[in-house]
C-alpha cells in the first residue's frame, strides 16, 4: 500500500542478500563439517573458484586448510611467509595478482579475534564483489565460532601436533587469544603450546571494565593444569559476582587451599582496567611485575606490594593503581619466560626480554603481532624449546 504518493518500498532480493542468505538461512541447522562445502558454494555464486578457509595452528606457525568438499588443495602456509599470512597478521583483506585472476585474502575476525584467513580466486574484483566478500568472511567467522563449542573438527584442523592432555585442559579454559575493540585490546600466548601445564590467563569485558588475570600453577603436567583450572574457575566465579580484586585473591587462596595440599600454590596477578578513564588496578600474588611500554618503550615495572602465592593464606592484599595514558601497553609474563636457563648457560633475564620488546615496539605492529612475534623471538632465543611454560599477555589501553 502507498503512502504519501510513495510507492510501496522494494523488499525483492538483491543478488548480495540472496548469496549472504545462502548461508544466514542455513547457518542453524548446518553440521560443522559442512561449512566449509557451504562456503564453497557461496562463493561460486560470486565467481569465485579455488576457495581456502585457513585456520591458524595452536603453535601460531601456520595457516592450516580446513577440510571440505571445493575448499581447494594445500599443505598448512607458514604465517611468517605467505601471503594468506600477511593477510591473518595485518588483519586486513589482501589482493594479489595471479595468472588467472586475482587472489584475494579476507580476515575471519570474530570479536576482534583472528580465527584465520578466507582465501579465492575471482577474474577480477569491484567494490561490490569486495564488499560482498568481506561480509562472507565475517558470516563465516561467526559461524565457526558458534559450532566449535560442539565439534572437534576445527580443533583437529589447528592441532599441528601431539597435545598432552595437560594442554588439552589448558587450551579448553581459555578466553580467545585476542580481543580488540576500539577501547582496548588484549593478545596473548601459550607456550609451549602443546605440552603447556600450569599457565593460564582469563579475561572478561563487563560494560566499561576489563578484567583480566594471568597464573602459574607450580609444577608440571596433569597436577598442575588440574590446579590451574581450579584456580581460573575461582577467579571466574569471583569476577562474576563483582567482588572487589583483593576479595577475589581470598576467593582464589581458599579454592586451592581446600583443595591441594598446603605446600601447593599458584602465582597469580589480577587486574581490572577502566576502559573509558584508563584507570588501572591490580594485585600481585607473587608474580613477576608487568611492564609498561609507552610510546613503544618499556619505560617500567609495576611495581606494588605483593602478597602470598594463591593457597598459601596471604592476607588481604593492597590493591595498587595508576592511570595508563591513550596507547599505553602493559605487558604481563610468568617466570618461564625469563627464567628458562636448561638450554642455555644463563637464564634469559628480564633485560634482554625488555630489548626484544623495543625492538618489536619500534615497528609499530598491533598487539596480535607484536604478542606472537615477541613469543617466537624468546623461543628462538631460548633454543627453540623450553623447560617450563612460558606466557604472555599484552593488553593495551587505547584511550
Amino acid at each position: 500500500m502507498a503512502v504519501g504518493g510513495r510507492g510501496a518500498p522494494d523488499r525483492s532480493e538483491s543478488f548480495g542478500e540472496g548469496l549472504l542468505g545462502l548461508l544466514l538461512d542455513r547457518a542453524h541447522e548446518l553440521p560443522p563439517h559442512l561449512v566449509a562445502p557451504l562456503v564453497a558454494e557461496a562463493v561460486a555464486r560470486l565467481g569465485g573458484r579455488e576457495p581456502q578457509i585457513l585456520l591458524q595452528d595452536y603453535g601460531q606457525q601456520n595457516l592450516v586448510p580446513l577440510p571440505g568438499t571445493g575448499t581447494g588443495a594445500g599443505g598448512p602456509q607458514p604465517i611468517d611467509r605467505s601471503d594468506a599470512g600477511r593477510c591473518f597478521l595485518e588483519s586486513r583483506p589482501l589482493e594479489v595478482p595471479t595468472a588467472d585472476g586475482v587472489r584475494v585474502h579476507l580476515p575471519l575476525l570474530d570479536g576482534g579475534d583472528q580465527v584465520g584467513v578466507l582465501s579465492v580466486t575471482l577474474d577480477s574484483t569491484s567494490r561490490d564483489e569486495q564488499r560482498i566478500l568481506r561480509r562472507l568472511a565475517s558470516i563465516t567467522a561467526d559461524m565457526m565460532q558458534t559450532k566449535n563449542g560442539y565439534t572437534d573438527l576445527f580443533f583437529r584442523t589447528r592441532r599441528g601436533e601431539p597435545m598432552s592432555v595437560a594442554a588439552e585442559i589448558q587450551w579448553s579454559l581459555l578466553p580467545p587469544l585476542s580481543m580488540v575493540i576500539p577501547h582496548v585490546a588484549v593478545a596473548g600466548v601459550l607456550e609451549p603450546a602443546y605440552d603447556v601445564a600450569g599457565d593460564s590467563f582469563d579475561y572478561a569485558l563487563n560494560g566499561d571494565v576489563l578484567h583480566l588475570a594471568m597464573i602459574d600453577a607450580m609444577g608440571h603436567g596433569l597436577n598442575a593444569a588440574t590446579m590451574a583450572t581450579v584456580a581460573i574457575g575461582a577467579y571466574r566465579h569471583a569476577r562474576r559476582i563483582s567482588i572487589e580484586l583483593s576479595e577475589i585473591y581470598l576467593f582464589m587462596d581458599r579454592a586451592v587451599a581446600e583443595q591441594f595440599d598446603p605446600d601447593h600454590f599458584v602465582t597469580a596477578q589480577m587486574m581490572r582496567l577502566d576502559t573509558d578513564t584508563g584507570r588501572l588496578q591490580w594485585v600481585n600474588a607473587g608474580h613477576p611485575a608487568p611492564m609498561l611500554v609507552r610510546a613503544h618503550r618499556v619505560v617500567g615495572r609495576l611495581e606494588s606490594p605483593t602478597t602470598l602465592p594463591v593457597g598459601f593464606g596471604g592476607d588481604q592484599p593492597q590493591v595498587s593503581s595508576m592511570t595508563l595514558e591513550p596507547g599505553d601497553r602493559v605487558l604481563c609474563f610468568t617466570d618461564g619466560l625469563i627464567e628458562e636457563h636448561a638450554y642455555v648457560q644463563a637464564q634469559f633475564g628480564e633485560e634482554q626480554l625488555i630489548d626484544w620488546v623495543n625492538q618489536l615496539e619500534e615497528a609499530d605492529h598491533g598487539i596480535r603481532t607484536v604478542a606472537r612475534e615477541l613469543s617466537h623471538t624468546l623461543k628462538r632465543a631460548r633454543g627453540e624449546t623450553t623447560s617450563d611454560d612460558a606466557t604472555l599477555v599484552l593488553f593495551e589501553w587505547r584511550g
